[in-house]
């Protein structure tokens, strides 16, 4: 007789955001069964751990190196299987490619890829000392950031542009219009999220004063 598989309750628009976590800050093991999460704030695999009623202990990674972290792992077959039918794999950064996220959620998945492997940035434009703004996602597949704006432009209504950067990572960047409508659709109040950028996203909606035109976000 087959051992019992322990389900996880994960559903809904908290599942989707995991889902988006995991392709950005996330890897599947080999192993079949084995999931980590890996970040440099241990408060927030903390959240992580509450929201999802996870047992599991928070390792750490690098200890008293520049590039110290800390883990969360996730060890359940049904879940992992779950991942793998949405597009998922194991050593996932070079060869993600499109995924199979639900366009009513897609804005929760958005949200875990940014809070994983995305930039939220304001600074002050040197010559007009206007506040400026931009949202970047990373990766290291081209072809997946190539899906993802695909996908965010009809159903955003905006328009990113896609870069090679020093470090050899593809790029998607929204500008400062663009960066609003995102943080309008996927930072919504009492999103589950890592705080820091759930900040951000706010402070970005709050300084849009008298910029109505761009030519990246359009009707």
């Amino acid at each position: 007789m087959p051992a019992h598989r322990k389900e996880l309750h994960i559903k809904g628009l908290n599942l989707w955001y995991l889902v988006g976590l995991i392709t950005s800050d996330g890897c599947l093991s080999k192993d079949g069964r084995h999931i980590d999460i890996t970040s440099k704030d241990a408060e927030f695999l903390e959240k992580i751990k509450l929201t999802f009623n996870l047992v599991n202990k928070i390792g750490m990674k690098n200890k008293g190196r520049i590039n110290q972290a800390y883990h969360l792992q996730i060890a359940n077959i049904s879940f992992y299987e779950f991942l793998l039918s949405v597009g998922l794999t194991p050593n996932k950064s070079l060869s993600l490619k499109s995924l199979n996220i639900p366009k009513e959620n897609f804005c929760d998945f958005l949200r875990g890829l940014i809070d994983g492997d995305g930039c939220i940035r304001r600074w002050v434009h040197p010559s007009n000392s206007g506040e400026q703004w931009s949202l970047r996602i990373f990766s290291g597949s081209k072809e997946f950031i190539d899906w993802l704006s695909d996908v965010v432009e009809p159903l955003l209504k905006i328009r990113g542009k896609v870069h090679k950067n020093a470090e050899n990572l593809w790029v998607l960047k929204y500008g400062k219009m663009a960066a609003k409508e995102i943080a309008k659709h996927c930072y919504y109040k009492n999103c589950l999220g890592l705080d820091r950028k759930i900040k951000l996203a706010q402070e970005c909606l709050g300084s849009y004063k008298g910029w109505t035109q761009s030519k990246t976000v359009f009707n």
